[in-house]
């Protein structure tokens, strides 16, 4: 919001960068373990539902930071991608997400290879264009935005815990 939308897209691209490793790793590394010890992915999974409800929690009990500042710091373009990498590339949601969801999709006696390109290209360009979007509503609701920021992490909030459930009620290992 700080930093307007022509920034965000380097962000926008350092985060899907990240997660086309990140997807890489689980798919053809971390993966097949999984699927040849279910226990440690339900395992996983479990924690992964706390730690989302975790995150619900601390995000609805935070205080919103201040961003009506007018205190910016000027960032280059490669230092914007470096930012949306490393905080995709370390973060645990993303962790869990590729080795909860991506299996579903794949038909690992098939073309996998070939399967995974079309899924995670898919899903690169969707997470893009999300993000973008992300930052195009921002900046038309930066008013509403500053004058409501508790309404913001009560969303956020009652989202993860969303997620959390529908994880909880429908992955099955």
């Amino acid at each position: 919001m700080n930093y307007g939308v022509r920034k965000c897209i380097w962000t926008a691209l350092g985060d899907v960068t990240a997660n086309f490793i990140q997807a890489t790793l689980v798919i053809f590394v971390i993966g097949s373990f999984f699927s040849e010890h279910p226990l440690f992915l339900n395992t996983f999974k479990w924690i992964g539902i706390i730690y989302l409800c975790y995150l619900a929690y601390d995000i609805y009990k935070s205080r919103p930071k201040d961003i009506s500042s007018r205190n910016i710091y000027s960032k280059g373009f490669i230092s914007f991608f470096k930012d949306g990498f490393l905080v995709a590339g370390t973060s645990p949601k993303a962790w869990m997400f590729f080795p909860f969801i991506f299996p579903q999709f794949i038909d690992f006696s098939g073309n996998y290879i070939v399967q995974f390109f079309i899924l995670i290209s898919t899903y690169m360009f969707l997470d893009f264009i999300s993000l973008v979007g992300y930052a195009l509503l921002a900046n038309k609701l930066i008013t509403w935005i500053k004058t409501n920021p508790r309404i913001i992490n009560s969303i956020s909030a009652c989202v993860l815990i969303i997620i959390a459930i529908i994880i909880a009620f429908t992955q099955q290992y």
